[in-house]
């Protein structure tokens, strides 16, 4: 038995509350069936477009009537912690019943430190809500004072700082929970940023990218393995190329190498590559895997998808 983190990419998720409840349906069969090999699951999620909605309703709220005040980005934040993992826990919880495995799932709220002076403030890079076309993007861009980056070559977004997780507020509620053998859901889209202060934390606004505080919880709660779960099989090589190659194996060094090579689109590959090889560096005998959703239980198996381990 193996105590796993797996961060979710925001292809089990939806873009729209009613999407979303459909679509955890499905992941929630995977994620039960990693409990159900008797592996301890804790769960992490992105929260790209749903922070990025939830954030643009209030600023057209508040155009439409000043009454209605514009909700400040680890607001947002907190609130998609909020209804994603009440989606997910339904989701889950229905699995576990008609399975009959009886398990309890917790979702928490959860605040993540960073450092006021992290040179991501500086420049903004985290993509949030949904994609639009580059005159669209720019339209907004100006309305909203937001910045705005091609993501990948999928389209337009928005981007916000993104800066480095250095510790988890609730850790020790979330590590009391795994120990009683609650499925928790924690660290929701990074985490809600927020710095330390004299008048104690304050919230910041950016996004943490949730694979690096994934895999910040997982050396927390000293986890056998970080899954990071997107849309494809294997991380790949020369991606859209002829000569695309998908990866079974990788080490810290060969990481490196791809990385020095712009192998990684940054804000996609990038930094699921970068937590994995984190978290193998952090201790001896760690795992990462980078699989497919759908495979999640035949990866933590080592049957699927790309395994970064020295």
């Amino acid at each position: 038995m193996a105590k796993v983190v797996v961060a979710l990419g925001g292809n089990a998720l939806g873009n729209n509350p009613e999407e979303q409840k459909e679509i955890v349906k499905k992941t929630a069969k995977y994620l039960v069936d990693i409990v159900e090999r008797g592996n301890t699951l804790i769960i992490c999620h992105g929260n790209g477009p749903q922070v990025g909605m939830i954030n643009l309703g209030f600023n057209i709220a508040n155009k439409n009537d000043k009454s209605i005040s514009v909700m400040p980005f680890p607001e947002c934040g907190s609130m998609s912690q909020g209804y994603i993992a009440y989606h997910l826990q339904q989701a889950i919880q229905y699995q576990l019943q008609q399975r009959k495995i009886k398990k309890n799932v917790a979702g928490i709220v959860t605040q993540t430190l960073v450092n006021i002076h992290d040179t991501a403030f500086s420049n903004p890079s985290k993509p949030v809500g949904p994609f639009y076309q580059e005159d669209e993007a720019e339209a907004l861009a100006k309305k909203y004072n937001w910045t705005v980056k091609n993501d990948a070559n999928r389209g337009w977004r928005r981007v916000i700082a993104s800066p480095q997780p250095i510790d988890i507020i609730e850790k020790d509620v979330i590590a009391d929970l795994v120990n009683h053998g609650f499925i928790v859901i924690a660290a929701g889209g990074g985490g809600i940023p927020v710095i330390k202060t004299n008048a104690g934390y304050q919230g910041i606004d950016a996004v943490i990218d949730k694979d690096f505080t994934s895999e910040k919880l997982a050396e927390i709660l000293d986890a056998d393995q970080l899954i990071i779960l997107t849309a494809v099989d294997k991380v790949m090589i020369n991606y859209g190329k002829p000569d695309q190659k998908a990866l079974d194996k990788l080490n810290s060094a060969e990481v490196d190498q791809y990385i020095s090579e712009n192998q990684f689109a940054a804000g996609s590959m990038l930094p699921k590559v970068q937590a994995a090889k984190k978290f193998i560096s952090s201790k001896k005998g760690r795992k990462a895997i980078i699989a497919n959703l759908e495979k999640a239980a035949d990866a933590i198996a080592g049957k699927s998808g790309t395994i970064f381990g020295d």
